[in-house]
């Protein structure tokens, strides 16, 4: 019963329909038409036109099957350039073509190789890695292997914390000149170096604008601020080792107090000389007080000398009391045969003390006049030849 009640509603429906649009096509104003036209069939040909349906221009409504509607085309066309199949009223089942599928392949490997190398470092055992998300700050990495978002969401940079690096501030034997003003107010050409490394990754790339610029200027204001404590003579001689320690001092609390995020590791002074309008006086200069030093440095060691001989004498001569105490006759015999050797060691005479023998033996004038008469025969018989 159920299935004749559905057809029996499925007949009335229909024509339920058809009376209500017959009624819209009687109005004399229809947007669709003036009035209904039967020919004959039961069916109403001039009726409401579908908006969706090409005209037909020879008017064979009646006589020829209506052909798919302009929607009904554009659709069968979508289907066709994706590779479906079926009619143009049917829903065809949508097969994706061989070369799209190509392009999904090759698509997800691009992805699948952005992200391994987006997302994956290797951060060496002397760097440190800073990672930004969105270009902000969001952490410091330590060696290793370490993963972040893909970029662009996190980008790391990656800073070398442990090589010391250099800076040259004026350049020894060359055109241009570096300026500093002493004491008093003489003035001195300089150039040395500044040896720095970076301590903190994250300050040295977020706080200055440009850090290598910024240290320079540092240098250069920490130098003009120690020569001018110092006069010209000790700027160019003995004081350069306690200028390089005062500057890097200075650095040192200037870049902390900017937040630098780098360590002054020393100062070395290559070069500090006069203007070269005075080079030739400072040089005569030079060389003076170097010969002064070296006249002072003789002196000290002749002192040293003296001094360690004398120490030495006084240590001989504390023995010689304590012997002098026990037996005093023998040490006064000794003293004296010791004394009289030394003075009659270079006396060329000899004097004997004993009954029978002549007390003066002048042994070096017989021996000098034997070696005069020597010479004396050599010499004629030579002539004779």
């Amino acid at each position: 019963m159920s299935n004749k009640s559905d057809g029996s509603m499925g007949g009335r429906a229909p024509q339920g329909v058809r009376q209500f649009f017959h009624q819209i096509a009687l109005m004399a104003n229809s947007p669709w038409g003036n009035g209904p036209k039967d020919n004959g069939d039961g069916d109403d040909r001039s009726g409401p036109r579908n908006p969706w349906v090409t005209p037909d221009p020879d008017g064979l409504r009646g006589r020829k099957p209506r052909g798919p509607s302009a929607l009904d085309e554009l659709l069968r066309k979508g289907r066709g350039g994706f590779g479906g199949g079926g009619s143009g009223g049917g829903g065809g089942n949508l097969q994706m073509p061989e070369s799209a599928r190509l392009w999904k392949w090759g698509v997800g490997a691009l992805v699948a190789v952005w992200f391994l190398f987006s997302s994956f470092h290797i951060v060496p055992p002397e760097k440190e890695g800073v990672v930004t998300r969105l270009g902000s700050y969001s952490r410091t990495v330590g060696p290793g292997v370490k993963f972040t978002w893909p970029a662009p969401i996190e980008r790391i940079r990656m800073e070398d914390v442990r090589a010391i690096r250099t800076m040259q501030v004026g350049s020894p034997n060359a055109s241009d000149e570096n300026f500093v003003l002493t004491r008093d107010q003489s003035i001195v050409d300089l150039a040395y170096e500044v040896r720095w490394s970076i301590r903190d990754p994250e300050l040295y790339i977020f706080q200055l604008a440009d850090p290598d610029g910024t240290i320079r200027e540092v240098a250069e204001s920490a130098m003009r601020a120690t020569v001018a404590n110092f006069d010209l003579v000790q700027a160019i001689g003995p004081g350069r080792v306690e200028i390089e320690t005062q500057v890097q001092q200075r650095m040192q609390a200037l870049l902390d107090q900017y937040r630098a995020g780098v360590t002054i590791q020393g100062i070395a002074i290559r070069q500090a000389d006069p203007p070269k309008q005075v080079d030739e006086a400072f040089k005569e200069v030079t060389a003076a007080r170097q010969e002064r030093e070296s006249s002072i440095n003789l002196a000290r060691a002749y002192e040293q000398q003296v001094l360690e001989r004398a120490r030495g004498d006084t240590s001989a001569f504390d023995k010689i009391y304590e012997q002098y105490k026990l037996a005093p006759g023998v040490t006064r015999k000794r003293l004296y045969y010791e004394t009289m050797e030394n003075v009659l060691s270079n006396v060329d005479k000899t004097i004997v003390e004993a009954r029978g023998v002549t007390p003066y033996l002048p042994l070096s004038e017989v021996q000098r006049r034997a070696r005069a008469a020597s010479d004396a025969a050599s010499d004629a018989a030579k002539g004779g030849q």
